[in-house]
This record gives structure tokens, sequence and C-alpha cells, in this order.
């Protein structure tokens, strides 16, 4: 029998000290509800030394997320405080290992998500929406692993910018988005390639959420998953993401070594 809490300080290290570590399945095979026990010890590990639970992030909601990982489950895990960058932020690479960027959008909730919701109800428990971005960095060597290595590495989780909020969802189930990297377009694509629409994204999260017996408490914030594949995130870069109809956000890059 594995022992999962060895596997989530494995991976928690690897996180702290920006290393890469080898790919776990299929050495160490566990099942993805264990993947998940790894997944919350490894965040309690974080919450023992100071850190705070923000909110949450799925992961692998559109079609170009599962096929650029080779998967084809949508997976969940924790945002915390430490993650979070303020808006045209200069984020330090060094404690990433290989980072990646990818557009969002974003939801802050206005009240507890404490049972699964349905796609009417979805926008009566939330404040606002905004564009985000968020910085992916896979603890395994290579950027590759299992379905059951990235829920155990907390869903390849790391960073993450948000923009202003507005409380416009109409218009967000086909949003036009674009990402530019020093200005130069990398990603173009729709808020439809995330399930469809993203409030979908905050009725799989309050599913989930109530399926692990949680509640997400009002001030939370969901990240409804990538609207396009990821792309390598360079030093000196300078990232904007823009979601037609709520606006941008922004950062940029650097290295302290």
């Amino acid at each position: 029998m594995n022992d999962l809490d060895a596997i989530a300080a494995q991976l928690d290290d690897a996180a702290r000290r920006a290393a890469p570590i080898p790919q776990l399945a299929p050495d160490l095979a566990f099942s993805l509800d264990e993947a998940y026990v790894v997944q919350r010890a490894s965040i309690e590990r974080r919450i023992h030394r100071g850190e705070s639970t923000v909110g949450v992030k799925l992961g692998f909601t559109s079609r170009a997320k599962m096929i650029q990982m080779g998967v084809d489950s949508l997976i969940w895990g924790w945002l915390t405080d430490t993650m979070l960058e303020e808006d045209g932020a200069r984020v330090a690479l060094d404690r990433f290992i290989h980072p990646r960027v990818e557009p969002e959008v974003c939801f802050l909730t206005r009240r507890d998500i404490d049972r699964p919701l349905t796609l009417l109800e979805a926008s009566q428990y939330l404040e606002a929406a905004a564009p985000a971005l968020e910085i992916i960095d896979s603890r395994y060597q290579n950027f590759r692993f299992s379905l059951e290595d990235v829920v155990a590495d907390n869903c390849s989780s790391a960073g993450l910018t948000v923009g202003s909020w507005t409380r416009r969802f109409e218009g967000l189930g086909n949003a036009g988005v674009v990402m530019r990297l020093n200005g130069r377009v990398v990603q173009t694509g729709s808020t439809a390639a995330i399930l469809g629409d993203p409030l979908r994204s905050v009725v799989q999260a309050s599913r989930l959420v109530s399926q692990s017996g949680l509640v997400l408490p009002a001030g939370s914030l969901i990240m409804a998953g990538a609207a396009t594949a990821a792309v390598a995130l360079p030093p000196d870069a300078h990232v904007h993401c823009a979601v037609n109809g709520i606006g941008s956000t922004e950062f940029t890059t650097y290295r302290l070594s």
C-alpha cells in the first residue's frame, strides 16, 4: 500500500524547491480517489505553513487542453493566497520549474456553495466575473504525467492574476479570447471552449466540492478552466489576456538569478 502522506510531502517539497520529480505512475499505482487524498494532504501542508485557501480551479475543461495533456477527464484543485498575483504584477519565475500560462475566466462567489447547483442557479451564487491568467507548473519532469499524477499535484496550479470584476455575465458563453506574449498574439479562442459556457464550470465545481463533503464559502474564486491551450512562459515577457465584453489582465515575468 502506498504512503499517501509521503507522496504529498514529495510533491510539496518539489514545488517549494522548484525541483522536478519523476512521474509517479505507473511505478506507484494509486487510484483517482487516492490522488485527491494526496492533493488534500499537500494543501494541508501549505495551510500549516500559513497559507490559506481562496478558491478552486477546474482543469481540462476545454478539448484543447485535453488533447495537449493527453487526458480525457475534468479535474479540480485548490487555489491558495500565495498563488494570487496582483493584476499587472511582476512575477518571478525562479519559484517555478517549467511554467506555462493560459487564458481563463474567474468567478467570485457571493453565497456559500453547499450543494450541487443547476446551470439556471449558477449566476445567483456569483458576485462577479473577470478575465484571468493562470500559471500552471507541473512538478513532474518534462511536464509528463498521468491523470492521477496531475490530480495529486493539485492539477499543476501555481499562480494566477485576475482582472477587474464585472457583473456582466451575459455574453460569457461565447466571448472572444486573445492572449498576447510581448505584444504578439499567441492564442485566440472563445469562452465557449470552456464546457460550452464558463458558467457550467461553476456547476461542475459545485458538484465536485459537494461530492467531497465540503462547502465553498462566499468570497471564493472559481477558475473556470482554460479557453485555449497553454503557452510556455519565458522570462522578460509581458503577458496580456483580453476577454471580449469583460476586460483584460496582464503581468510581466523576470528572473532573480
